[in-house]
């Protein structure tokens, strides 16, 4: 009964959370997209028909035709109408519908997303716990460094180095787009060793923490071997504080997969988006921002969820 109030608990909260984010996110797109410099129905145009068949009579056409002679206030009030009957819209530029197009690329920027918080995960995990379990001897100190390097590194800066050592140069990965699971692992790697390198020292100081803590030491006086007390004690004690970083370092995960989807021609929402900006397609603006706004909101409930369920005192409470 408890563990169900907490479910929907949590679900309800995030629920209202999601509704602020969608009308938040969407205001302060339209804001952002309404205060660039320039005609936008000339940039619609031109996206639609090229640059040398563009001309004044097409982009009336497009300015009469999307509504962008009506005043700023009459476009947003329409968009949020839509919205509130689930409608997203078309985009402005292709004419397709947003919520087809989101679909498709929403896939695989999960893919990136769970490969890059996967390939943290696989380097953090190791590196973290044998940190922490001889704190200030040198593996600590170089893993200190390591996350030091990595982290003040920007991600697409990463992503170029590896992209010219192991596809220009090396050729032995593909350098960007997606036609198979070749193509994911250098976006992943990147987008990983950036997760890595602060999640790593967030397990370091758990385990180290966990490893001094007293009942750690009365488990060893019960005659547990190290192993045992390790695995049964340690490493879930020290799992909850690095879960709920994880939902600290989902903003981090959403920005870098914008970041490196530009870096790597990846199909997923932030390539989209980045061209959505520079074609001025503001409903599809609205639509990629809000979609990565809800799986900010998604991820965090899961973060939320996964906590209550290894939370050590709530299993001795029960």
């Amino acid at each position: 009964m408890l563990q169900r109030s907490v479910f929907w608990s949590a679900l309800a909260g995030r629920a209202v959370q999601a509704v602020v984010v969608a009308v938040v996110v969407g205001i302060i797109s339209f804001a952002m997209m309404q205060a660039l410099p320039g005609d936008s129905a000339y940039r619609i145009a031109a996206g639609r028909y090229g640059y040398d068949m563009m001309d004044a009579a097409s982009a009336d056409q497009v300015r009469t035709e999307l509504g962008l002679d009506q005043p700023v206030v009459v476009q947003l009030v329409s968009w949020l109408g839509s919205l509130a009957q689930f409608d997203l819209g078309k985009s402005s530029v292709s004419g397709s519908p947003i919520a087809e197009e989101l679909k498709t690329q929403m896939g695989y920027s999960l893919l990136l997303a769970g490969a890059g918080l996967l390939v943290s995960l696989l380097i953090a995990i190791p590196v973290g716990i044998m940190a922490g379990l001889k704190p200030g001897g040198w593996f600590d100190r170089f893993s200190l460094a390591a996350s030091i390097f990595f982290r003040a590194i920007p991600a697409f800066a990463i992503g170029v180095v590896l992209m010219l050592g192991f596809a220009v140069h090396t050729k032995l990965l593909p350098v960007a787009g997606f036609k198979g699971p070749e193509y994911l692992v250098l976006p992943a790697l990147t987008l990983g060793l950036g997760l890595a390198a602060v999640s790593s020292r967030v397990i370091r100081d758990a385990v180290s923490e966990a490893m001094s803590a007293e009942w750690r030491l009365f488990s060893r006086t019960k005659g547990l071997s190290s192993k045992l007390t390790l695995s049964r004690h340690v490493l879930r004690n020290a799992a909850l504080p690095v879960v709920a970083y994880v939902g600290v370092q989902l903003a981090f995960l959403i920005e870098g997969v914008v970041i490196i989807e530009s870096v790597f021609a990846w199909p997923g929402i932030g390539h989209a988006l980045v061209h959505a900006i520079f074609g001025r397609d503001v409903p599809m603006v609205q639509g990629t921002a809000l979609a990565l706004g809800l799986m900010y909101v998604v991820l965090n409930l899961i973060v939320d969820l996964t906590c209550h369920g290894i939370d050590p005192r709530r299993s001795k409470t029960a």
